[in-house]
């Protein structure tokens, strides 16, 4: 946890907009909370079908894979190699998006008979190389097809290579694709242009499980699979783990879906490796969540795509070995110790920087440099970075006179456009608009920073830049029931895009706060005849400020249940007034305190 820095601005409270009709509306048609209801109109749903959508769809309503381009190609060319017993290649990307659609593929055709092998990319491998290190493992194992898993939309010229040596490609990708598609079997991406698949918000595990939805659909009504052979819901664990720790978007009908019955399969524990890492993670499977997949599993496997060998993720969510699944879950456990202490020195280095040269933050985006920081774990760094300051943000570490380079950005700054502006100066970039990655020369380093820092100057606005708490609804303390809880379930899975609520209200602070664990505060807050207790992550500097009976508060928070009492997650509040009897003035006044990330 990192506290706020000092020149960090107070965010701005964004409060939510009112429409009563709809909302009366909502309330009437669906039988829910006022609140609740409140919240989808905050959130801008405006019809019942998209409301109806968001909340209840289920798994029938998961779109035909058939809608997606190019999906008849890649289905009969992998059902050709099945019937032909060729060796089949699934390469995939090294994070755990990759991980988890490179598994839930060799393990769906494994399930069907066919000859599968699989590789994942290394951490120190360029990406213009990709594709020529899978070639090279194809064909030393005499494979015929090679799948790629997120990853190889923008490698058509190391396809073209690929296809040379009498292999097959089929692409599997989420991320953006450039302007040259590459040649081959199949290419199944959500975001190409000639798409009309409605979801284009799937990752990259998410294409793998619609390719394996497309070939179960065309066996089974060919007659040459059994209806009951294969169960695509028992891989729907591995597409919520890819989907929630690449950040999918958790708004879009489908990938709600993919989740939420995802999480269901996860709890069931079936999965031996990720059984042991749950439990090395002291995680109950009764409590599973998204928070808890991305807070908790995901850095510990996204660890070895950082500074080890990713394969091993594969091996760990593939195995059935009880003995061997624990020595593999302990060995990622002490890998992401590695990674964490690898972190800190960075974070130590960047935020030291940062103060000491303040006029960082005159610009409207961050590029920061260094030959002493760890590739693999500056994605971490950019994320933290962009979230604290609401900047478009670059970390670039150089190894042997090359930068790789992580890029994480505000809604307001979409990257792909900027990048291809700079495209003559990188060897390479890709991702989406608001996280990508890069490489350039390290002479060209300079020249990149001072383009990107020009074009975001030039195009965000200050109030583009400033940090922001957007609040949901208001609500009183007689709301905050079991019941108004057990509602607000309608709205999970929670995640990119669909965010736990943020709800305010004005309270009296009935005794002076307790710092908690040296960063955090406890608050007593009153409203009516009902009392409170609030926790305020990493805010125990503003102590000071507090200590005082019967000062009135507004505060914004979002509720969760702690064991069997409801307790308020402070995101942020400000003193309204002092009703204290000592206090010199009845004037009221407002301390708007820094947000932080939790």
């Amino acid at each position: 946890m990192h506290s706020p820095a000092p020149n960090q601005e107070e965010p701005v409270w964004i409060y939510p907009p009112m429409d009563d009709e709809l909302k009366e509306s909502i309330i009437k048609e669906f039988k829910l909370h006022p609140v609740i209801a409140q919240i989808l109109v905050s959130r801008n749903f405006r019809s019942f079908k998209q409301i109806h959508d968001y909340l209840y769809a289920k798994l029938p309503d998961l779109h035909d894979p058939f809608l997606m381009a190019e999906m008849p190609q890649a289905v009969n060319r992998v059902c050709r190699a099945i019937r032909d017993q060729e060796n089949i290649l699934i390469y995939g990307d090294n994070d755990v998006d990759g991980m988890t659609g490179t598994t839930l593929l060799t393990e769906f055709l494994q399930d069907l008979g066919a000859n599968v092998f699989f590789y994942v990319s290394n951490r120190g491998t360029l990406r213009q190389s990709l594709i020529v290190e899978a070639l090279e493992y194809a064909l030393m194992n005499e494979c015929k097809l090679l799948i790629t898993v997120d990853c190889g939309i923008t490698a058509a010229v190391e396809i073209a290579k690929v296809a040379a040596q009498n292999v097959d490609v089929i692409i599997t990708d989420h991320h953006e694709p450039t302007d040259k598609i590459p040649h081959c079997v199949a290419t199944l991406n959500p975001k190409l242009v000639n798409n009309a698949y409605p979801n284009r918000d799937l990752t990259g595990v998410g294409v793998a499980f619609k390719l394996a939805h497309g070939i179960t659909n065309q066996l089974t009504a060919e007659g040459k699979l059994p209806p009951k052979k294969i169960d695509l819901k028992r891989y729907l664990d591995l597409v919520a783990l890819g989907t929630i720790s690449d950040m999918g978007s958790l708004l879009d009908t489908e990938n709600r879906i993919l989740v939420r019955y995802g999480l269901r399969q996860l709890r069931k524990g079936k999965r031996m490796g990720l059984s042991k890492l749950f439990s090395i993670c002291d995680v109950d499977l009764n409590d599973l969540s998204t928070f808890t997949i991305a807070s908790k599993i995901a850095p510990r496997l996204n660890s070895l795509g950082r500074i080890d060998d990713p394969r091993k993720g594969v091996q760990m969510l593939l195995v059935k070995n009880a003995e061997l699944a624990e020595k593999m879950a302990l060995e990622l456990d002490l890998n992401n110790i590695e990674r964490q202490k690898i972190e800190r020195t960075m974070s130590l280095d960047v935020d030291s920087t940062i103060q000491e040269n303040p006029s960082i933050l005159d610009n409207k985006a961050i590029v920061m440099v260094s030959d002493k920081w760890h590739p693999g774990v500056i994605a971490i760094i950019s994320t933290r970075i962009s979230k604290q300051y609401n900047r478009p943000t670059v970390m670039i570490a150089i190894d042997k006179g090359i930068g790789k380079g992580s890029v994480r950005s505000i809604r307001e700054f979409p990257l792909l456009a900027t990048l291809k502006n700079c495209s003559d100066i990188l060897l390479n970039f890709g991702g989406h608009d608001f996280a990508a990655g890069l490489t350039v020369k390290e002479e060209f380093i300079e020249t990149f920073k001072n383009c990107f820092i020009a074009t975001a100057n030039k195009q965000l606005q200050p109030s583009d830049v400033m940090s922001k708490l957007p609040l949901d609804a208001e609500i009183k303390f007689s709301e905050l029931t079991f019941d108004f809880m057990e509602s607000a379930k309608l709205l999970e899975p929670y995640g990119n895009e669909n965010p736990q609520p943020i709800l305010y209200c004005d309270a009296l602070q009935t005794w002076p706060p307790k710092i908690v664990g040296k960063t955090h505060l406890k608050l007593y807050l009153e409203q009516g005849d009902r009392v409170l207790e609030g926790v305020a992550l990493g805010k125990a500097a503003y102590s000071t400020q507090l200590r005082r009976k019967n000062l009135k508060l507004r505060i914004a928070f979002t509720p969760q249940i702690n064991k069997s009492s409801i307790q308020l997650l402070i995101r942020d509040f400000k003193i309204l007034e002092d009703l204290s009897p000592s206090s010199e003035s009845s004037s009221s006044s407002t301390l708007p305190l820094a947000s932080t990330d939790t």
